[in-house]
């Protein structure tokens, strides 16, 4: 009996896993507290040159008016002229750079820091590597936690990530400078991925396989109430530092957890500790209203499947050893790439949209629910079809609002709005279907291909707003151009739902190189004896195939640190 059976004796959600999905849950709302708020604490007001406006002493709120108005002179944000008299204000004047530093316009923020530091003008880009920083802290933290938790357990790579989650995001709300801010972001990010990982890992251990996918769907959920929530403390706290304490001061009530989070069975008996499973395994079987009158045989099933299936070691470059499979694979990971660009490059530069900033975060916020609840209608028709639609209209979307004008801000916020809707649809299709996509031998090394791959999307992310120095339109263009050019490669890739899971490389490749396979595999099993033949059962068996789906989707979506 495997540990999926005994799930299904005990229950596979009973009250016991309920009561874990909260411990699970709660925490998700911090995450999204901390992906996002730089949206708010990086922020940059209407500025303008000390100097700029001797006769009247600080320059009043009208004439921050002055750099976007249509006659406006945005370049005031970063020069100061030479003639400070009033009518020497205008096209053709010489200029100079600010000497005297900026005043910042308090209207919407009281301070941020941008405004703290000074990060604007020839600065400005310190603000967009602050962010790729953090992000990179969330690829450094998927390595390290990643194989920390199969080393040591889920629970207390858990507890330490939310130690440091809490820690590190309250010093950094003391930071003296700017340097010392972002090396302690990019601790945090490193203990986001360390709790997104391990958490759904943890819960999908203790779940029963028929309700693995919903129960993901329901910590996607808990992103996406604190994607709303922080609209609301933002709002609330205009302050950076005070912002910063509040998201990050609440983690210190996560050390109940110490007390509350139960160890993963799973992984105790993986590791040869039956004891301490056996007895967390009587302890959700009596919280279910099933309880276990004695031990039952168990057996690692999957484990044997594997050293039997995969005789020869695959590695990466088997992902791009034969045409088909390379093409396939290729894709893939610009899809992974793209979809965490996109949705990233949407989600921190709100303030782009003209509309208010907070009720922007707000809507698109809103968008994450049923964009994430309408691929569990769409995904049981067509793989294919969905993940290009959704990237079409997301892509199309971001495109259209280069076409607005900035006076038509709602219109242009709608429109991103849909994209960013179009954008998180298609991420949630990509975790399956990718792992549809890859044969059994490599699709692990396919998977975390492609999640490193959607990382440096993530890192690239708030690089990508550095284009406006270029052209003010060229992030949305890149936002909308790259889903699309997704898009077209999608149709180059295979159906999958209804299908049996390819199992080898030959499976992908079609009859030739299954032809070749057989002819190499006839030629070495001559000099074997028939005795020692052992048959190996494929996966292409419905039920065989569903439970083996369940688990690498289990898996691809713990490999991803940002959804």
């Amino acid at each position: 009996m495997n540990f999926d059976e005994i799930l299904c004796l005990i229950g596979g959600f009973g009250k016991f896993q309920k009561i874990l999905y909260v411990w699970i849950c709660l925490p998700q709302i911090f995450l999204a507290f901390h992906m996002l708020v730089s949206v708010f604490t990086g922020a940059v007001p209407p500025h303008l040159c000390r100097s700029t406006w001797p006769s009247a002493g600080a320059p009043g709120s009208s004439n921050f008016s002055l750099l976007t108005s249509p006659e406006g002179l945005p370049k005031l944000s970063c020069r100061v002229p030479l003639n400070l008299s009033g009518a020497s204000i205008g096209a053709g004047h010489p200029t100079a750079h600010c000497q005297d530093g900026w005043e910042y316009s308090t209207e919407v923020f009281q301070n941020t820091i941008v405004t703290e530091w000074d990060l604007v003008c020839d600065n400005a880009s310190m603000n967009n590597v602050a962010s790729s920083i953090y992000m990179f802290g969330l690829l450094v933290g998927a390595g390290v936690f990643g194989s920390s938790a199969d080393k040591y357990g889920r629970r207390i790579i858990i507890l330490i990530n939310l130690a440091i989650q809490a820690v590190f995001g309250v010093a950094a709300a003391f930071a003296p400078n700017f340097y010392v801010y972002t090396a302690l972001r990019f601790l945090v990010g490193t203990s986001i991925s360390g709790v997104i990982m391990n958490a759904f890992v943890l819960g999908t251990e203790w779940t029963g396989s028929k309700q693995r996918m919903l129960a993901g769907i329901i910590t996607d959920y808990f992103f996406g109430f604190g994607y709303i929530l922080l609209a609301g403390v933002a709002y609330l706290i205009r302050d950076w530092r005070k912002l910063q304490l509040a998201i990050s001061a609440p983690g210190f009530l996560f050390i109940c957890y110490i007390w509350v989070l139960p160890k993963s069975a799973r992984w105790l008996m993986a590791n040869d500790r039956k004891e301490e499973a056996w007895e967390l395994i009587r302890k959700a079987a009596r919280m279910n209203g099933k309880p276990l009158t004695e031990d039952l045989p168990m057996c690692q099933v999957y484990k044997t499947e594997e050293k039997t299936v995969l005789k020869k070691n695959y590695s990466f470059f088997d992902l791009v050893r034969t045409p088909k499979m390379r093409k396939q694979s290729l894709i893939v990971f610009y899809l992974w790439f793209v979809n965490v660009l996109v949705y990233y490059g949407l989600s921190l530069n709100i303030s782009d949209f003209g509309m208010n900033i907070y009720l922007t975060q707000l809507i698109f916020g809103l968008v994450e629910m049923p964009a994430r609840t309408i691929t569990l209608f769409t995904l049981n028709h067509s793989r294919k079809i969905s993940q290009l639609a959704f990237l079409a209209v997301g892509g199309t979307a971001c495109l259209l609002t280069i076409f607005i004008p900035s006076d038509l801000y709602i219109i242009k916020t709608v429109l991103a709005m849909i994209g960013k809707f179009g954008i998180t649809a298609s991420l949630s299709i990509i975790y399956v279907y990718s792992a549809e996509v890859f044969p059994t031998v490599i699709r692990q090394n396919g998977i975390g291909m492609g999640s490193m791959c959607a990382r440096f999307g993530g890192v690239l992310a708030p690089m990508m707003y550095l284009l406006r120095a270029i052209s003010p339109q060229a992030p949305m263009v890149l936002c909308g151009l790259c889903p699309l050019l997704g898009s077209a490669l999608t149709l180059l890739l295979p159906e999958t739902v209804d299908k049996p899971l390819p199992d080898t490389i030959e499976d992908v490749e079609g009859s030739n190189l299954r032809s070749d396979s057989a002819v190499i595999k006839y030629s070495k099993s001559r000099t074997t004896s028939a005795d020692s033949l052992v048959p190996v059962e494929p996966v292409t068996t419905p039920r065989r195939c569903g439970e083996y789906l369940q688990r690498i989707h289990v898996t691809a979506l713990s490999d991803s640190a940002f959804v």
